[in-house]
């Protein structure tokens, strides 16, 4: 069982220290966060090579998994609380070593941030633009819904008019990388999440067998109503069902 997430704001140690508070022995190895896919992607088109560095706006996840692979940073939580000199002849200077911007969730995105990605995406050379999911909303409480990271992506590709690559769910780069990990045929796998347009999109999207749980952010209303085009293989009510006595209803 591997675990794949949207949510950049944790690396995979930290998703391991989250499932040891648990009770859950998880290895690190066995958990896929959109942060550790930001790096993946890195690692695969050789970007260290380049000696550039790559500009954060997300939270400690992806700062973590880069480390990992010695590529240098610049921004993340650094640049919290940053303001630009905007009065009269003020400008921002970036730094010109910067050749990727990676877009995550971050909770203290701020003007600054994406000045400073505007300026490296238009004007070093080649620049790169990353961004670890679009999801629209997510959940930081459980009183309301809140803006995701596509709200911060979308900020980026207004001042830039680029569209990003991305890395997390439903882009094809996590399956890809666990097919060629386990050499396993994709339809030999299925993806398991309450989300339609991240969770059983990537499924769909990439092969794979699809099943939706109803506990998360999808009522069965929305699942079976006319507006949706996106169709799971299988639905439940929680991840409970998976472990009843009694045979499943198909």
């Amino acid at each position: 069982m591997y675990f794949v997430t949207n949510n950049s704001t944790k690396s995979r140690a930290g998703y391991k220290k989250k499932f040891d508070s648990l009770g859950l022995d998880v290895p690190a190895e066995e958990i896929f966060s959109s942060s550790f896919a930001a790096a993946a992607y890195l690692e695969q088109t050789k970007f260290k090579d380049t000696g550039k560095k790559a500009y954060i706006i997300g939270e400690v996840g992806i700062c973590e998994e880069l480390d990992l692979i010695d590529v240098p940073w610049i921004g993340g939580p650094d640049d919290k609380g940053k303001e630009p000199d905007m009065g009269p002849g003020g400008m921002l200077h970036h730094d010109e070593d910067v050749g990727a911007v990676i877009v995550g969730f971050d909770r203290h995105v701020n003007y600054y941030k994406i000045q400073t990605a505007q300026l490296c995406i238009n004007e070093n050379p080649g620049c790169e633009f990353i961004a670890t999911n679009l999801d629209a909303v997510t959940h930081l409480t459980d009183a309301q819904e809140w803006a995701g990271n596509g709200s911060m992506v979308g900020a980026i590709k207004g001042c830039t008019g680029q569209e990003p690559t991305v890395v997390g769910k439903p882009s094809p780069l996590m399956i890809d990388y666990l097919v060629d990990k386990l050499k396993i045929e994709k339809s030999k796998i299925c993806m398991v999440g309450d989300r339609l347009d991240t969770d059983v999109l990537f499924g769909t999207d990439n092969g794979l067998k699809t099943c939706l749980v109803l506990s998360g952010v999808t009522t069965e209303e929305k699942l079976l109503g006319e507006d949706n085009k996106i169709t799971p293989d299988y639905y439940c009510d929680s991840i409970n069902a998976f472990f009843a006595k009694e045979p499943a209803s198909v």
